[in-house]
């Protein structure tokens, strides 16, 4: 790994930029070096960086000026400023323009192995990151449905079948598989488009609000319907009516639609007039309509009108490899939403997620994606972001979040021989914060 990485040194000291060149060597890296700015701008264009040391006090182009060009022509590279202990100023300036990080002159073997090592995760996990944006952004993106794994695009292929067609589609999937979002990508691709798209939970309302909510009532109908009100059939006109959990509806519902469905003409609830029936219908459910006919929980004939057209939706168990581009694309969502500065998933946190059983299907990845954004305490997600999902059941994973950072700072500290300045460095906290954390968890160095 470290022989294919690329770094240049830039430094107007000799011996500063000797030693750099030196120590970057034998940790196998390929190391190029630059005596100023100016021969710095000519060498990055000849050959792709992956890494640049870059002094910020240079005589002719300064260190900062050859940041910004840097960053403008190859915004992924990562970049560190060296500075002297006067100018720690101007090496944190250097990061709000986009430097990575700063080394501060004169330092240690040690502390520049670190630091790259750091730097070099950071990278591989926003390489990763990029892919899969790259993923989402490409065939594996159909409307705001998201997967890449053979039964998405199956079922993609499906979706620009059946749109073309406007027959009744009843959609069947585990709760949280996204039956209303294939609904909508159905309505997206078919003649219907520009009309409106109403959906409905028929789950969500007693028998008596159902009627209402379906066909609408006349001022006085009953008590409370102090005006008029058009019901979903009727705002559905010209587009696409989506009955969600369409198992929910009680047997005298299913005789009413049944009704609606096959004369194409309804009236609103103690109303006289009739009206056209104009709309494409889309039905979906969790339960097994099956069943529920043998049990006499819902009519044969109205499940052979809603049925015509049958899609079943996978669950996410069943398509996990589309895991990483789901939580990337969540990721991407949820940072815009919250405006936090989360820039990647760890590999190890995807593997994790790639472990869980998900249960609630993308419905329960989408609020997981959620939660650990808007608690994330770094910039990359990581496994300690995801325990609440295993409840201490994961392999190698502790329940307690506070155990699991007092292990990791541990760890960290164990690594770092107890230099607390390294240890806080690389836990991306101050010395103050590291000091209390040590006190609060009774950590001390091995014997």
């Amino acid at each position: 790994m470290a022989g294919r990485i690329k770094i240049l040194v830039v430094d107007d000291e000799i011996i500063v930029r000797e030693s750099l060149i030196g120590w970057l060597k034998k940790g196998g890296y390929q190391v190029d070096s630059a005596e100023g700015g100016r021969q710095a701008l000519g060498i990055i264009d000849e050959r792709e960086y992956d890494l640049v040391f870059l002094d910020i006090m240079m005589p002719g182009v300064s260190g900062l000026e050859v940041l910004k060009e840097l960053k403008g022509r190859y915004p992924q590279t990562l970049v560190v400023m060296i500075t002297a202990y006067g100018s720690v100023e101007t090496a944190v300036e250097a990061m709000k323009n986009g430097a990575n990080d700063y080394l501060m002159k004169p330092f240690e073997p040690e502390q520049l192995t670190l630091l790259v090592e750091k730097l070099l995760q950071q990278k591989k996990i926003l390489d990763e990151n990029a892919l899969l944006r790259e993923q989402v952004a490409s065939r594996s993106r159909y409307q705001d449905l998201v997967g890449a794994s053979a039964c998405m695009q199956k079922l993609f292929n499906l979706i620009e079948e059946v749109a073309a067609v406007d027959a009744p589609v009843l959609l069947r999937g585990a709760t949280g598989t996204g039956k209303e979002l294939v609904a909508k990508a159905i309505h997206a691709k078919g003649p219907r488009r520009f009309g409106p798209f109403i959906p409905i939970n028929c789950g969500a309302f007693p028998e008596n609000l159902l009627e209402s909510e379906l066909f609408g009532h006349e001022m006085g109908s009953f008590t409370g319907a102090t005006r008029a009100k058009k019901g979903r059939l009727e705002i559905a006109q010209g587009g696409t009516l989506f009955l969600d959990e369409i198992g929910e509806i009680p047997l005298k519902m299913q005789v009413d639609l049944l009704r609606v469905l096959e004369q194409k003409v309804f009236h609103r609830v103690g109303g006289t007039g009739s009206i056209p029936l104009d709309f494409r219908l889309i039905s979906a459910t969790h339960r097994d309509l099956a069943k529920e006919i043998e049990q006499g929980r819902f009519r044969q004939d109205f499940y052979f009108r809603l049925n015509v057209i049958e899609l079943e939706i996978p669950t996410l168990k069943e398509r996990g490899e589309d895991i990483p581009l789901l939580a990337q694309h969540f990721l991407d969502r949820f940072r815009r939403e919250t405006n936090k500065p989360v820039a990647g998933i760890e590999a190890a946190a995807l593997d994790l997620l790639g472990s869980y059983a998900w249960p609630g299907n993308v419905r329960e990845l989408e609020n997981a994606m959620e939660r650990a954004v808007v608690l994330a305490k770094g910039r990359y997600l990581n496994k300690r972001d995801f325990a609440f999902l295993f409840r201490g059941e994961a392999p190698d994973m502790p329940f307690s979040l506070e155990e699991m950072e007092r292990n990791h700072i541990g760890q960290i500290l164990k690594q770092c021989g107890w230099n607390i300045s390294r240890a806080a460095q690389l836990l991306e906290i101050n010395r103050t914060t590291l000091h209390n954390k040590i006190k609060k968890y009774e950590l001390r160095p091995s014997k």
